[in-house]
């Protein structure tokens, strides 16, 4: 059995899988996910699993160079962006708009769909390496 808190199968081997640069978004419940792009469905009722729990699982392994968030979600749920401020304070943002985000999922190994209720919880992570540069 897993030694580590990312329990999830099918999250662990696409985290095992991503490369330099390669993204993974995490998003609420009604985050659509492109077709042809793999989606991991986490959602079992309103609010389980959460977003910002889920995001946090998932970069205890995933080194993470950056994320990309949509400007919408700091205008309309703070609460959110403070959490994801908590989980990565010294990772660089690229801020886009809401729109600009979910273009950029057509690009992701996957879409992590969770059973968040908040509105613009999303965020996609830029992977990066663990060794020197």
């Amino acid at each position: 059995m897993k030694k580590t808190c990312l329990l999830n199968s099918d999250i662990s081997m696409v985290v095992a899988s991503m490369g330099h640069l390669d993204m993974l978004a995490i998003g609420d419940a009604g985050l659509p996910t492109p077709s042809g792009v793999r989606q991991i469905d986490l959602a079992v009722r309103e609010g389980v699993p959460g977003f910002l729990e889920t995001v946090d699982a998932i970069a205890s392994e995933l080194q993470i160079e950056s994320i990309i968030v949509a400007r919408e979600t700091c205008e309309k749920s703070p609460q959110i962006a403070e959490g994801l401020k908590r989980l990565f304070g010294n990772v660089p943002w690229q801020m886009v708009s809401h729109d600009e985000l979910k273009e950029k999922t057509h690009f992701v190994k996957a879409v992590i769909r969770t059973g968040e209720f908040t509105s613009f919880a999303n965020v996609v992570l830029v992977s990066g390496v663990v060794f020197g540069k």
